[in-house]
């Protein structure tokens, strides 16, 4: 009774939170210290701790000329052997963080916390006012062993009783935001960025994505950009439905956060007669958070039926993988029937993020991921349906390398073995090099090899800095299939960036320069421009794009060695053998927003499965009609014109839930008509709400 008597004294006295089994401990203690009576040794660990970091904490001149005024929140702890170790940092500034980070690793090792004379943890928390002369005041306090601010928490081996009591959740400020977590793919949530994240004399690398919130919110204030369109509600309810996560929880060790999402969709295809009305009815679970600094875990799992419009429903169909099963929905997964001619397709995502330094991220998990600065990407797309991947982030310096080991499938009934479907794998990696402020070059290669004579991953392309087609040459000409390409972006000014990249499956001098327009001129290019706050109109994006593939580009001589997985390209969704022309305007202010979409291409499809003209990656090259006068557009030439228009609201900015309406044209004319191929044209109009996490690509 008594030892809780002499806490509650304590508590009240001094503010001072002291969680033990008997008062029989003593504060850690700097040199300084070592002459000063057992009374005042809190008093003297604190005033010495608080003296040395006003001394040598330096605000940021950022921080200054913005007049700020709050605080830093630090928790620290002495650990058994007298060493400070930062454990949280909360600030509105990322640069008030690195400098408290600086001054703490400044401390020298000094005597630890002991508890029946047995060194042990302690744990501090401790506010810093900015500007520093706040201080001053507590500090002159302090000498007089007034100080309240700090709080301590011993850690002792019989201390176990209250562990369960002990876990409580503190002020949640959206760590999401500092963390390694993916920011989800959506060209809409990119864009916002896009900007700030771009601005001439900034060391960054935007094409290897997904993007790290971490790597991002050193250029673009997230919070702030949020605070700005929260909706002033007190209920539990409206906060969850318009500001917060529907469960979010933090202390200074880990944080998660759970959110129901939907993607509930319902609209009509004007030319189908065979059904009234269209929809997609997605309902998932989206499961977040940190262990630590260093880690941090993202998974979702969708529960999906739909039913589309009829050409997105053909082309689904002729993905259709071996054993029955009526279609791929493209980007997602593959598809069982449901009800009146819809399907059901469950897909699930997730990662583990770690980064043991300010150099190496590294993730594993099954999802997707996207190379380059435009809409389209020839080097590695979002495309295709989630696929299992380990990659590796390198950053240092003026460099950014990244490496994906990825495993794909090929579902096709022709290559199915014993009712399983054939395994290939993938490797890659790009170098991202900002050459001067505004010049940015990329490098890129990658590989695809098959599990063939029981060969499973080939260790060979596990070195992360070797050439591959040096290990396809070493492991036979049929062993893998090579793909190399340059990226590159020029930013003209804060508003104007220019982008481009260019792909080469096949290289051979005397083909590709000898004027005979050769088959295996396997070549793909791509350029760009996007305007940022376009005519000085805050918000405004526009983008303009061109893209060229060569035919017989992705595709392989063995067929199954083609740069696809599961049906679908894991490049331009259009597979090969065509060119278009795309132009994209967005404009969002507070929680509004809507884009507008223009794509004119012409491609070139193949008549019969006896002849391939080079637009199907999953076609042999062997079946190829003609050596030479291969052109763009070969085959069935045919011409199509797409062009889409949304608006919507941000129903919650936390979780990107939008409340939207959309219109689709379409106009399909090939130069001859066939059983896959005719003449065709979509009227499409949607409405739903949408929790945006991933990309619908719907201009097939």
């Amino acid at each position: 009774m008594k030892s809780y008597l002499f806490l509650l004294v304590l508590l009240i006295i001094n503010n001072f939170k002291f969680q033990a089994q008997s008062n029989v401990q003593r504060f850690p203690e700097f040199p300084q210290c070592s002459t000063v009576d057992f009374e005042n040794k809190e008093a003297c660990f604190k005033n010495t701790l608080r003296e040395f970091i006003l001394a040598n904490y330096t605000v940021p001149s950022k921080v200054i000329d913005e007049d700020y005024r709050g605080e830093v929140k630090v928790v620290f702890e002495v650990d058994k052997f007298g060493d400070f170790q930062v454990l949280y940092l909360d600030a509105a500034y990322v640069e008030l963080k690195e400098e408290m980070q600086r001054v703490f690793n400044m401390l020298p090792i000094i005597q630890p916390a002991t508890y029946n004379a047995r060194p042990v943890f302690a744990q501090f928390r401790m506010p810093v006012k900015i500007p520093l002369s706040l201080n001053l005041e507590q500090f002159q306090q302090a000498y007089k062993g007034n100080h309240k601010s700090e709080s301590v928490l011993f850690q002792t081996d019989n201390d176990i009783d209250n562990e369960y009591d002990e876990i409580q959740p503190g002020k949640f400020t959206r760590p999401r935001y500092e963390s390694q977590i993916n920011i989800p793919l959506s060209h809409e949530y990119y864009s916002r960025f896009d900007a700030e994240f771009n601005r001439i004399g900034v060391n960054i690398h935007a094409a290897s994505k997904p993007l790290l919130f971490s790597e991002v919110s050193k250029y673009y204030n997230f919070k702030k950009e949020e605070d700005t369109q929260l909706k002033k509600v007190n209920s539990w309810l409206g906060r969850k439905l318009l500001n917060e996560h529907l469960a979010q929880f933090q202390t200074e060790d880990y944080w998660f956060t759970l959110d129901f999402a939907l993607d509930l969709q319902l609209g009509k295809d004007f030319q189908q007669k065979d059904f009234d009305f269209t929809y997609n009815n997605t309902r998932a679970l989206v499961f977040q958070g940190g262990l630590g600094k260093k880690l941090n875990f993202y998974t979702v799992a969708y529960e999906n039926q739909g039913r589309f419009a009829d050409y997105y429903n053909r082309f689904a169909e002729s993905l259709r993988p071996d054993g029955g099963d009526p279609a791929i929905i493209p980007g997602r997964g593959i598809a069982k029937p449901f009800m009146d001619e819809g399907y059901d397709y469950p897909v699930a995502e997730g990662y583990l993020s770690y980064t043991p330094n300010k150099f190496f991220n590294l993730q594993f998990g099954h999802g997707k991921n996207f190379i380059g600065d435009g809409y389209r990407s020839l080097l590695m797309s979002d495309n295709a349906s989630p696929y299992p991947y380990f990659k590796l982030n390198t950053t240092f310096w003026k460099l950014k390398y990244t490496n994906t080991w990825m495993s794909l499938r090929d579902v096709r009934p022709e290559v199915t073995a014993s009712g399983s479907f054939r395994t290939k794998y993938m490797a890659s990696h790009y170098l991202s090099y900002n050459v001067t402020k505004r010049l940015n070059i990329g490098l890129f290669e990658s590989v695809v090899w098959e599990n063939d004579n029981n060969r499973g991953f080939d260790l060979n392309y596990l070195n992360p800095v070797i050439f591959y087609r040096a290990i396809e040459f070493s492991t036979g000409a049929r062993g893998g299939n090579a793909i190399i390409g340059l990226s590159s972006k020029y930013k003209f000014s804060n508003t104007i960036n220019a982008y481009g990249q260019f792909v080469i499956d096949e290289f051979s001098t005397s083909d590709v320069f000898g004027g005979q327009q050769s088959w295996k001129n396997k070549l793909g290019y791509q350029l760009g421009v996007k305007y940022f706050d376009a005519f000085k109109v805050p918000g405004l994006y526009l983008q303009l794009e061109y893209n060229q593939v060569r035919p017989y580009t992705y595709s392989h001589n063995t067929g199954v060695l083609n740069y696809g997985h599961n049906n679908q390209s894991m490049a331009h969704l259009w597979g090969a053998n065509f060119r278009e022309i795309l132009a994209i305007a967005r404009y969002k202010k507070n929680r509004w927003y809507g884009n507008a979409k223009v794509i004119y291409g012409k491609r070139g499809f193949d008549y019969t499965d006896a002849q391939a003209y080079g637009g199907d990656i999953y076609s042999s090259e062997r079946q190829r009609p003609f050596d030479a006068g291969v052109k763009v557009g070969q085959g069935n030439t045919t011409k199509s014109l797409f062009g889409s228009i949304e608006a919507g609201y941000i129903v919650n900015p936390a979780t990107n839930l939008k409340l939207y309406g959309s219109f689709i044209y379409r106009s399909f004319n090939p130069r001859l008509d066939t059983a896959s191929y005719f003449d065709n044209t979509t009227s499409w109009l949607n409405f739903g709400i949408r929790t945006d996490i991933f990309n619908w690509y719907y201009d097939y």
